[in-house]
């Protein structure tokens, strides 16, 4: 049994179906113009005779015309005449067809490509892009969903990916590559010298403000026979040294103590990639770190606070995040509309993806034209297709009556001539 799935009438639906019955009316009028001529134009000879056989090849048009746009969508009379009632009965078949007709000519690679091609997408998004207001009407949207999808995000389920997924995958894959050649990388880039750098001021100044920790440190590794004053001697000046040793350090970019750092960071780097016994401390201090059960809970805290900060920077309006998102993007599409190779990257990639979308989805797409007039009420559906289209086809029968009655006047002439 088919169940109607067509959706219910709106209220341009009512404005359709308002117009369509306003055009019956003007067609049946001619109609009912065309037999009142004709009957009164009767057994008349001279120009009503040309008016009479008007009237009636009006009339033969008109109901003809009628016929054929009625059965379409119903049977005429309420006649079970063949070939009548064409749109509920048939249904399924025009679905079929329509799914054919959509997949050869709207789906088809060539055709795409070559519509893609003609649009000349890259270039209009580009264009579109460097007005100011557009930019920040996509960071704007962008950043509307990234919030939500953000909120949506429950706590429970980031520390169940974390602890099932992502922390079982990082001990079964090996650190020692990736630790090391990131290394190499950071040690070519000199990119450890900031950080270096911080140690050293950090370094520096706890020695200044801690001399008596520093002193009770070294004193506890003093000789037990050595003279308090000589240990106070020593200590002062151990701590005195060691404060001007790191200001050294700081000031000399060459420091021979920042070289022999740069030799270890060198040699830790290589022995990460090639040693084996470095590498399986290393396996050995990852498993360690990994397996405390505190790791899970320094996640999600490191987690909440950094979700915490792109939720305000992305519900400010007028925040940096969203300012430097906006000029990035209108400069990329000053960029785009410049630069002639980045538009041909651009349409490539873009009909690239539409291509092998279509190739494998488009089946499933236009499968849904066929399961959903499948699923249609044959009657309600035929109601449907003819409040959208029937204004335009009672134009047939407006044409009818006209044509008819032009012909049935030539005809009359004819026959008198012959």
């Amino acid at each position: 049994m088919t169940t109607s799935f067509v959706t219910p009438d709106s209220e341009a639906d009512g404005l359709r179906r308002t117009r369509l019955r306003r055009m019956q009316a003007v067609a049946g009028g001619l109609l009912l113009l065309a037999a009142v001529v004709y009957l009164v134009t009767r057994n008349e000879d001279g120009f009503w005779g040309f008016v009479n056989a008007g009237a009636e090849a009006s009339m033969v048009g008109a109901i003809a015309d009628w016929f054929a746009v009625t059965a379409l969508f119903r049977h005429p009379l309420g006649l079970p005449i063949p070939h009548t009632a064409l749109v509920p009965r048939k249904k399924d078949e025009f679905g079929r067809s329509l799914e054919e007709f959509f997949s050869e000519n709207f789906l088809n690679e060539s055709v795409i490509g070559e519509r893609l091609a003609a649009a000349d997408v890259s270039r209009r998004v580009g264009a579109w892009l460097t007005d100011p207001e557009n930019a920040r009407r996509v960071v704007a949207e962008a950043a509307t969903v990234a919030a939500l999808g953000l909120r949506k995000m429950r706590d429970k389920d980031v520390a169940s990916v974390v602890e099932e997924v992502l922390i079982p995958r990082f001990m079964a894959e090996p650190i020692s590559p990736v630790a090391g050649a990131l290394l190499q990388e950071i040690l070519t880039d000199n990119a450890h010298h900031g950080l270096v750098d911080l140690a050293l001021e950090e370094a520096h100044r706890w020695l200044v403000h801690n001399q008596e920790t520093f002193s009770d440190v070294i004193g506890e590794r003093a000789p037990w026979w050595a003279p308090d004053r000589l240990n106070e001697v020593v200590t002062t000046r151990l701590h005195l040294e060691a404060i001007r040793w790191l200001a050294d350090i700081r000031r000399d970019p060459e420091h021979h103590a920042r070289q022999a750092l740069d030799s270890l960071l060198r040699q830790l780097a290589d022995d990460l990639l090639h040693d084996a016994a470095t590498q399986e401390r290393a396996e050995k201090l990852k498993l360690r770190v990994l397996e405390q059960p505190q790791m899970v809970v320094t996640g999600m805290s490191l987690w909440s606070a950094f979700r915490k900060g792109l939720l305000e920077a992305l519900e400010d309006e007028e925040g940096p995040l969203r300012e430097r998102a906006a000029g990035e993007l209108a400069a990329f599409g000053e960029r785009v509309g410049r630069d002639d190779a980045l538009r041909t990257k651009l349409d490539t990639w873009v009909g690239d993806l539409v291509v092998w979308a279509v190739g494998r989805y488009g089946d499933e797409l236009t499968a849904v034209i066929t399961q959903t007039i499948e699923r249609w009420d044959g009657k309600e559906a035929s109601d449907k297709i003819e409040l959208h289209v029937g204004r335009d086809l009672q134009f047939i029968r407006i044409n009818g009556t006209v044509v008819g009655g032009l012909v049935g006047v030539v005809i009359h002439a004819v026959s008198l001539v012959l």
